[in-house]
Formats: C-alpha cells, sequence, structure tokens
C-alpha cells in the first residue's frame, strides 16, 4: 500500500511539473501568475485531498468514494481504499460490500492470483449471498486466466479444472455451464498436450521404451485423443527399435507385440500418412521374427 501510495504522489508531480513547463514556455501576459498559482493550488490540493480521505476516519466517505473510483475505472485508488475499509469493516454490515469491490478490483487490475484468493474467500465466507454463485465461478476463472503456456508447469491448470468442476457440481443449473465447459476442455486438451509432448520427447531423445510406456500411458489416459494418430505410430517405432536391439531371449515376445500393434493401427488409421514406413517396419518385424524361428527350429534340432 505504501508504495502504491508513492506512486500517487509521483503521478500528481509529474501533473504539476507538466503544467509547471507549459507556464514557464507560455507567453508570458498579465494575469500569467495569477493562472500558476491557482494551478498549483489545485493540483497538490486534489493529491493531499486523496491522502487525506486514506488517513480519515470518515469510513463512509471512503467508501464512496472507493466505489466512485472502481465505476470511474481508477483501480489503484480504490484498491487502497478498500483495503483500509476491509478493516475497518470486519464483520460489520458493509463488509460483505468491501469483500466483493476488493476481489473485483484485484480482477481488474489483472491481479488474478490475488483475485482468485478473494473471490474464493467471499464464497467461504457469505455462502448465502446472492453473490456467491459469481464469487465461486470467479475463483475458478481467475484461476484460468493464470494458466500458462503448455510446456510449462500445469498445477495451476489443474487446480483451475478442480475449481471449475466444484462450480459444476455446486451449481448445475447455472446459467454459466456451457462457458465453464468451454473452459475446462480447453485446459483438459492443453494437459493432453502436455503430456505427449512429454511421451513425444523420450522418442526424440532416443530413449525408445521409455517412449513406447509413456506413449501407452497417454492412450490409456486419452483414448480419444487428437493425437492418437501419431501417438499409435510413435508407439510402433519405438517398440520397433526397442525389441530389435533387445536380447535374444527377449526380442521375440517384443516384435509379436509389434505385430499387435501394427494391426490396432492399420484396424483404426487405414489410410493413414503414416502407413508406408508403418508397413515397413511391419515387413522388418516379421523378418526378424522368421530368423528367430529359423534358428529356435535349428538349435532343437541338434
Amino acid at each position: 500500500m505504501g508504495w502504491e501510495l508513492k506512486e500517487e504522489r509521483l503521478l500528481c508531480l509529474k501533473k504539476y511539473c507538466v503544467y509547471k513547463i507549459f507556464i514557464i514556455f507560455a507567453v508570458m501576459q498579465k494575469g500569467v501568475y495569477i493562472v500558476s498559482i491557482l494551478l498549483d493550488v489545485i493540483l497538490l490540493g486534489s493529491c493531499s485531498g486523496y491522502e487525506k480521505l486514506l488517513k480519515s476516519a470518515d469510513y463512509d466517505a471512503q467508501y464512496k468514494a472507493a466505489v466512485n473510483y472502481y465505476e470511474n475505472e481508477n483501480y489503484g485508488r480504490a484498491k487502497q481504499l478498500f483495503e483500509n475499509l476491509s478493516i475497518h469493516f470486519r464483520d460489520k454490515e458493509r463488509a460483505d460490500s468491501v469483500s466483493w469491490y476488493y476481489a473485483n478490483t484485484l480482477m481488474k487490475m489483472e491481479n488474478y492470483y490475488m483475485a482468485a484468493y478473494h473471490f474464493n474467500n467471499y464464497y467461504r465466507r457469505y455462502p448465502y449471498s446472492s453473490r456467491a454463485e459469481e464469487a465461486l465461478f470467479m475463483s475458478a476463472y481467475c484461476k484460468y486466466k493464470e494458466v500458462p503456456y503448455y510446456s510449462l508447469d500445469q498445477q495451476i491448470t489443474k487446480d483451475a479444472i478442480a475449481d471449475f468442476e466444484h462450480f459444476v457440481e455446486k451449481y448445475p443449473q447455472s446459467t454459466r455451464i456451457p462457458e465453464v465447459n468451454g473452459y475446462i476442455d480447453e485446459m483438459q486438451s492443453q494437459l493432453e498436450k502436455k503430456e505427449f509432448e512429454i511421451a513425444k520427447g523420450y522418442f526424440k531423445t532416443e530413449n525408445y521404451h521409455a517412449a513406447y510406456v509413456s506413449m501407452k500411458n497417454f492412450l490409456n489416459l486419452y483414448p480419444m485423443s487428437q493425437y492418437r494418430e501419431e501417438a499409435m505410430y510413435i508407439i510402433l517405432r519405438a517398440g520397433y527399435i526397442y525389441a530389435s536391439n533387445s536380447r535374444e531371449d527377449k526380442m521375440q515376445e517384443r516384435l509379436q507385440a509389434v505385430i499387435n500393434d501394427f494391426d490396432s493401427f492399420v484396424a483404426l488409421f487405414g489410410d493413414s500418412k503414416y502407413l508406408a514406413p508403418s508397413q515397413e517396419i511391419y515387413t522388418r518385424t516379421k523378418a526378424l521374427l522368421s530368423q528367430l524361428e529359423e534358428k529356435e527350429s535349428k538349435e532343437n534340432k541338434k
């Protein structure tokens, strides 16, 4: 709060300096000094008036001013006043309204992290308020606004999804349900992309066994994924490379798994852009299996 107060003073000082420079470079004529003095009084008076209001015990005047600042989009001043009022009106008649305005002011200032906290706090303190539904929605929405790029840590994305799902449980008939479902779908899609790229990353770094297992787990988690075709192709490639470089006693079983993965892939994506390289993998896998079976047959005859 002290920092923001300094900012207000700086703003006033800047305005004051601009007007003074204008006066200095204006054509000097009769009355100009009077105008300069009047400007000094008005500008410095307006700044000191706000500071006096902050320090005053006239909380009704502070409340009216705070609401006025909020409605006129002067959120910096509104925030400072609502912070003062939240202490004074704690558990009093206007506490509900002050808390609501304060949370909204933080949101308007794009301080979404703190806004989410205060909207949630409002909901917990006033669960039967006519604003409770909106507060619970806004708490989740502010977390949604903080969702990072998919490649970064996605914990806040998961938290936002959980909060929206809680909203749906509490208000299943809300008119906001379609909007909420849209946000959930968007964030689920982001989590899906994150998991897919992690699994794909194992393949790119030639960790083929990890790629194979991760892609299998990915498809178990997202069976209808938009990345399903590519995921199954990567499973096929990773499985073949891993199997063909395995110990001989493990190779036959793993190559058979590649055949099974190829059959599943072709059944679902018979016209895939990956069909030609997939068929090549299948051919090589069958050839390796034939060699192993021939070798095994010769050893049994000895």
